[in-house]
């Protein structure tokens, strides 16, 4: 038999450790949106070197992380990282598990294309609020090339792309890989490329169009128009935002966040500052 004092004390010790769980059990019932408020920060992933959205801790998506962040009432909290070997794996390390060295998910990801297929394929996310669009570029020297219809005055020419991107992708294979020869390839993005042209180091210059408007844009020297590549896909692609498929609330927020900031005019102003002139997506 338990002496009654004994009972007494297991029994208020009982309800001490249940009054302690009470804490965590209202914190596994919060929504993704509560927690963010709770913390009072939101915790924002963003590529590195990216240029012109974030290079350096400076970049038009970094203006955005904070921007989103004071829409939802928080401090925004950076959590930038290097692109793994494919977007699956992106969003598995920065939105839905987290990193196996141990940092991440983020509460979002940004740049993440609002993509039907890669949705699909990722039951585990929420991909939305696009707020850019993407498309391959190429940039050219009017006074060398007055119009580009096809690659034929490409070929023999001095022409930059950054290898490994979709832009030095297509250029290296294109025609049969007639332009290879004379490829300058070994660049870091297009905006590496960009810089080689205005400096008339080649004639011509591929790469996305936020890098080549970023670098170019505004200089009446250059042209910036479609890849006449066939392969070059023409609407290019919209860009948007990630969080984890639970997290409705929050994806809600962010996403009246964002329609708020284009009709306030914060939207054009952020990205007229990388450079870039904003249009709704």
């Amino acid at each position: 038999m338990t002496p009654p004092n004994r009972r007494r004390l297991l029994a208020q010790l009982g309800g001490l450790g249940a009054l302690a769980t009470l804490p965590a059990l209202a914190r596994a019932e919060e929504t993704a949106l509560e927690r963010v408020r709770r913390l009072g920060r939101l915790s924002i992933g963003v590529y590195h070197e990216l240029p012109p959205f974030h290079v350096k801790g400076q970049g038009i998506e970094v203006e955005l992380a904070a921007a989103l962040a004071r829409q939802l009432g928080v401090q925004p909290s950076l959590l930038p990282f290097h692109a793994d070997e494919s977007m699956e794996d992106d969003l598995r390390h920065m939105v839905w598990r987290g990193h196996y060295l141990g940092w991440g998910p983020a509460d979002v990801l940004l740049h993440v294309p609002v993509d039907r297929p890669l949705m699909e394929a990722n039951p585990q996310v929420s991909i939305f609020a696009p707020y850019w669009r993407e498309r391959v570029l190429i940039a050219r020297d009017l006074s060398r090339l007055p119009e580009l219809d096809s690659l034929d005055p490409l070929v023999g020419q001095p022409v930059a792309a950054a290898g490994l991107t979709l832009a030095g992708w297509l250029m290296i294979g294109a025609e049969g890989g007639r332009l290879r020869d004379h490829l300058v390839t070994k660049l870091d993005n297009g905006v590496a490329a960009a810089q080689l042209l205005r400096e008339g180091k080649v004639i011509a210059a591929a790469g996305m169009r936020s890098e080549l408007e970023a670098t170019l844009g505004g200089d009446a020297r250059f042209a910036i128009g479609p890849l006449p590549i066939p392969r070059a896909p023409r609407d290019g692609w919209a860009v948007g935002m990630a969080v984890r498929r639970s997290a409705t609330d929050l994806a809600q927020a962010l996403r009246q966040a964002v329609d708020e900031l284009g009709r306030n005019g914060e939207l054009a102003a952020i990205f007229a500052r990388g450079g870039l002139r904003w249009q709704p997506v």
